[in-house]
C-alpha cells in the first residue's frame, strides 16, 4: 500500500479519535457537573469547574499531540497565569482556541455562544464554571465586570466569531467596553496555524491534512481606554499588522482586512 494511503489512514484514525476522546471527557465531566452545580455553593463551584476545564482541556490536547495530529506550542501564555485581573484577547481561527487558552489559565472566565453553553456535553461544565452567556448583551456585560473586579481573567474573542476574512475579521466593541468599565488591560494574544481545520464552515468530520500546528504568542498589552469606537479600531489594525505575514489558512479567495478597511475610508 502506498505510503500516502497509510498516512490517509492515520488521519482519519487520528480526526475519529479526537472527537471521541472529546465526547468522552466532556460527557464524563457533564455526569458529574450537573449534581455538583446544584449540590456546591457558587465559590466552591466555580474554582472546581475551572479546574476541571483546564485539566480536561490540557489531557485532551496532550492527548491529540502523543498521536501526532497536532503540535501545539502554547507556553507564552503561562506567563499570565499570576498576573491578576485582565481581558485575554485572542483572534479566532478555530474551534479549539478557547481550548488552548483556558487548557494554560485556569482562573479564566469565558464569555460562550448561549448553544455552547445549552449543549449537552459542554453545557453543564460551562455552568459549573461560571461561564458567561452572550444573549443578553447588558447581562453580559455586568457579569463580565463582576468577574474582572472579582479577580477572575476574561477570555473574549474581539471578532465575535471565527475569522472569514484575512487575517482577522472586523472587530466588536465588547472588549473595549468591558475594559472601560472594570478599569482592566487588554492582553491580545495572536494565534497561528497552517490549517483551516474547525475554521467557519468547515465540517466537523472532513479530515484535514496532519500534522496541524498550532502557536500562541503574546501581543501588545492595551490600557482600559474611555473611547470604545476607537480602541476597536486600535485593536483590529494591531491584529492586521501583526498577523498580516502569519500562515495563510484561509482559502485563496478570502476577502482581505486592509482591502476591507480601505473600502470604509
Amino acid at each position: 500500500m502506498p505510503r500516502r494511503w497509510l498516512h490517509r489512514l492515520y488521519e482519519y484514525f487520528a480526526l475519529w479519535f479526537g472527537l471521541a476522546l472529546l465526547g468522552v471527557i466532556s460527557l464524563t465531566w457533564t455526569l458529574l457537573a450537573v449534581p455538583l452545580y446544584y449540590v456546591l455553593p457558587k465559590r466552591w463551584a466555580v474554582p472546581l469547574g475551572r479546574w476541571a476545564s483546564t485539566t480536561g482541556f490540557r489531557i485532551y490536547l496532550g492527548a491529540l499531540s502523543l498521536i501526532g495530529a497536532c503540535r501545539f506550542d502554547l507556553s507564552a501564555l503561562d506567563s499570565l497565569r499570576d498576573e491578576g485581573p485582565m481581558i485575554v484577547a485572542p483572534n479566532h481561527p478555530c474551534l479549539l482556541d478557547a481550548l488552548m487558552v483556558i487548557s494554560r489559565l485556569p482562573n479564566m472566565a469565558c464569555i460562550m455562544k448561549v448553544d455552547i453553553v445549552d449543549n449537552v456535553f459542554l453545557g453543564a461544565g460551562a455552568r459549573l464554571a461560571g461561564y458567561i452567556r452572550n444573549d443578553a448583551q447588558l447581562s453580559m456585560i455586568r457579569q463580565s465586570v463582576a468577574e474582572l473586579k472579582s479577580g477572575s481573567q476574561l477570555l473574549i474573542f474581539p471578532e465575535g466569531t471565527r475569522t472569514t476574512r484575512w487575517p482577522i475579521n472586523a472587530c466588536k466593541g465588547t472588549a473595549a467596553l468591558i475594559a472601560s468599565r472594570a478599569r482592566v488591560p487588554i492582553q491580545t494574544v495572536l494565534i497561528e496555524t497552517d490549517s483551516a481545520y474547525l475554521g467557519k464552515g468547515w465540517p466537523l468530520f472532513r479530515r484535514p491534512p496532519m500534522p496541524i500546528t498550532y502557536r500562541i504568542r503574546l501581543g501588545r498589552r492595551f490600557a482600559p481606554q474611555e473611547k470604545a469606537g476607537t480602541f476597536t479600531e486600535d485593536l483590529e489594525r494591531y491584529f492586521i499588522d501583526e498577523l498580516h505575514d502569519a500562515p495563510h489558512f484561509l482559502p485563496p479567495d478570502a476577502p482581505q482586512a486592509a482591502e476591507s478597511r480601505a473600502a470604509r475610508l
